[in-house]
């Protein structure tokens, strides 16, 4: 999904701590015009831009599509991320300039690499009359942001124990494993528990985590989360508990080792400078002509009509990096 911000802030990017467990609530962030679907973004935030590689977390719906015209997103570059699309509700088509054509389908993982260069669209089909789900994006370390860009899919077969399914698509928890390759070591699973249940998850202790509630309210390892927070769990433990309360809970968990990192994330690129973000938007920007999407850095997404999206102005202030 391409941040459609018309004014997007610079995103600075470091190695944080944290006592405890850390709540954080998101901001809308209409994607479009009035009609427009409205994401929750719950990261970057000011208080914290990273969880492991994490660096973007935008959760939505459920939306009724006859109301917000559904997911219409036009072309648009990436650069020294992946994207990871998860839906509960809906499908969305994928397009990109690997020569990829998807559908993004609940409960299905669709992984795509930037890597040195990609553009991709990102569509609802007329049959999807709800759309539920959220888009995040991984910041890929400085070995592998220059690699080809890549996509991958996978259906995680659900896990089951008492009052709990959790769906694994990327690392291992529970006893299964995803097969998609990431750069960094990460975590990302679905869980859903029945009212009243408590489930406790061996964790890596070197990961730091968040807890992404899609409906009703979770403890998390002591701090209640409600519907739409993200709950930071700091590394150094070896367990983390869930409990549920009087209703039934859908979170997405997600995890990694503390990124190590500094980055400049300014609309859809992550990159390591001023320079670098200059000269992607430089690159994406010479792209578009009045004939048309040419070739390029970012590619042609495979067999898309609707017109690719310009790059927002950059800010009057030079994009920093903080070491």
């Amino acid at each position: 999904m391409s941040n459609l911000e018309e004014r997007p802030a610079e995103v600075t990017c470091e190695a944080e701590t944290s006592p405890g467990v850390q709540l954080m609530t998101p901001r809308d962030v209409p994607l479009g015009g009035p009609r427009a679907m409205t994401v929750r973004r719950t990261l970057p935030q000011r208080e914290r831009s990273l969880i492991g590689a994490w660096c973007f977390v935008d959760h939505y719906g459920p939306d009724d599509v006859a109301d917000t015209g559904g997911m219409s997103v036009a072309p648009h570059p990436h650069t020294g991320l992946q994207t990871v699309s998860w839906l509960f509700t809906g499908e969305v088509e994928h397009r990109d300039s690997a020569g990829n054509h998807a559908m993004v389908r609940p409960g299905e993982v669709n992984l795509m690499t930037a890597g040195h260069g990609i553009s991709h669209s990102e569509v609802s089909p007329p049959q999807t009359r709800t759309l539920h789900g959220a888009q995040l994006w991984v910041a890929l370390p400085d070995g592998a942001r220059d690699q080809a860009p890549g996509f991958a899919h996978h259906a995680p077969t659900p896990v089951t124990g008492a009052g709990w399914e959790a769906r694994v698509f990327l690392g291992s928890l529970l006893g299964d494993t995803s097969p998609v390759a990431t750069a960094t070591p990460l975590l990302g699973a679905e869980l859903l528990l029945d009212p009243g249940t408590t489930l406790t998850l061996d964790v890596d202790p070197g990961f730091e985590h968040g807890v992404l509630v899609d409906r009703g309210a979770v403890d998390v390892a002591g701090t209640r989360a409600a519907a739409h927070d993200l709950a930071y769990v700091p590394p150094g433990a070896a367990s983390l508990t869930l409990t549920s309360y009087d209703e039934a809970v859908r979170v997405l968990l997600l995890g990694g080792p503390p990124f190590g990192e500094s980055i400049v994330m300014w609309w859809n690129f992550v990159g390591r400078s001023n320079e670098e973000i200059v000269s992607f938007r430089e690159q994406w920007q010479a792209q578009l002509t009045d004939a048309g999407l040419v070739d390029g850095r970012f590619g042609i997404p495979v067999g898309e009509d609707l017109p690719p999206i310009p790059a927002p102005p950059l800010p009057n202030a030079r994009l920093k990096q903080r070491h």
